[in-house]
């Protein structure tokens, strides 16, 4: 089987082994210095470690102190944390249509879903690319719109140079599938003193010194542990962008012309650092994309529908008192986009024969 992802976090074994020792492994230093090399990753001040991804978006919804009834747009096409840490910090939900091209939120849509009430933008970077920031980042400014970026699968993107998550404020993930990884984690990047200032207080109870608390907080540290973990990942970074890099060219090069299949685009100032390959099975394929998937997994190619639906197209999302009047016939690009996304392989461990493989295999299933 070659499978859709694989996690190698043996370079971390000395300094797991040094915190062991250390006798200390709750948040201290190994945190800092995690932190310090996440923020010149990302190219901000400020980079707060926290326990998950999800801790990351919702701790940075709260430190805004939006108001009842404050709305939050963001994309229907994304992962369900993205959707559950607003409805976890209060606010109300908008949802704007993505485009095609890049599986992220459309700036002419974001224009139009914005209302008096509206005071987030929340961009998702999906499967490796930032969205249009170039435009998005002026519109949320001529509206007054905080902009808080789910980077969870963009670390070490760009948009004209500039990192992903340093646009306003970044979230990022470190599950463990992700390109750099903790097992669970998070952070967020910020340029703010204060900002930044007030999430360390959030993520430790509220507490800046030993029993001194200045707001009502949460546990959201991450452990010495977990910083470990992620160290030695961020140091090779860029090898492991190159290496995905590399393995989404070849993918690209050999799937071009399948009969029904639509690969992804990289667009123009665009760093796409491959946390997913998604193609889209469009409706003349040979197969449908539950088909292809079906097929592939039978002659051992892992792959991924990422995501199937649109995020709050399930039961425990009807009728939500936040999320109001969102409908899944209001965003058709997005629903097509659930019908036909495929991930494949492409991680850094992939060989040359696996490419072949996955290559002709797909060729072959499709009738190319």
């Amino acid at each position: 089987m070659i499978p859709i992802t694989v996690v190698d976090v043996r370079d971390a074994e000395d300094l797991v082994v040094e915190v062991l020792r250390s006798g200390a492994i709750a948040q201290g230093p190994m945190v800092k210095r995690f932190e310090d090399a996440f923020a010149a990753v990302s190219g901000t001040k400020h980079a707060i470690a926290v326990n998950s991804g999800t801790t990351a978006l919702v701790a940075a919804i709260q430190v805004l102190d939006l108001q009842p009834g404050d709305e939050v747009i963001t994309s229907p096409f994304t992962f369900v944390a993205t959707l559950n840490a607003i409805l976890e910090a209060g606010a109300t939900v908008r949802f704007a249509d993505i485009r095609r091209d890049d599986f992220s939120i459309d700036p002419d849509a974001v224009a139009a879903a914005v209302t008096d009430r509206t005071k987030v933008l929340m961009p998702v970077h999906l499967y490796g690319q930032t969205a249009d920031m170039g435009k998005l980042v002026p519109l949320a400014a001529e509206h007054g719109l905080q902009v808080i970026e789910d980077s969870a699968q963009a670390v070490g993107a760009s948009f004209e140079g500039k990192p992903a998550g340093s646009f306003g404020i970044g979230c990022f993930s470190l599950y463990a599938t992700k390109n750099i990884t903790t097992a669970e984690g998070g952070v967020i990047t910020t340029d703010d003193d204060a900002l930044a200032d007030r999430l360390r207080v959030l993520r430790n109870q509220g507490m800046r010194a030993r029993y001194q608390y200045e707001v009502a907080g949460h546990n959201y540290r991450m452990t010495d542990l977990h910083a470990a973990v992620g160290i030695p990942q961020l140091a090779k970074l860029d090898q492991l962008t190159a290496a995905r890099q590399a393995n989404a060219k070849r993918l690209s090069e050999g799937l071009a012309g399948t009969p029904g299949l639509d690969v992804p685009q990289v667009l123009p100032g665009r760093e796409h650092v491959w946390h997913q390959y998604t193609v889209l099975v469009g409706p003349h394929a040979m197969l449908s994309r539950d088909e292809l998937s079906a097929a592939l997994t039978e002659r051992g190619i892992g792959n991924g529908i990422y995501y199937p639906k649109i995020v709050f197209d399930y039961d425990c999302y009807a009728g939500h008192d936040l999320i109001p009047g969102a409908r899944v016939e209001d965003f058709p690009v997005a629903r097509a986009v659930a019908e036909q996304a495929l991930s494949l392989p492409v991680h850094p461990h992939l060989s040359e024969s696996d490419l072949d493989t996955i290559i002709e295999t797909v060729r072959e299933v499709l009738g190319a």
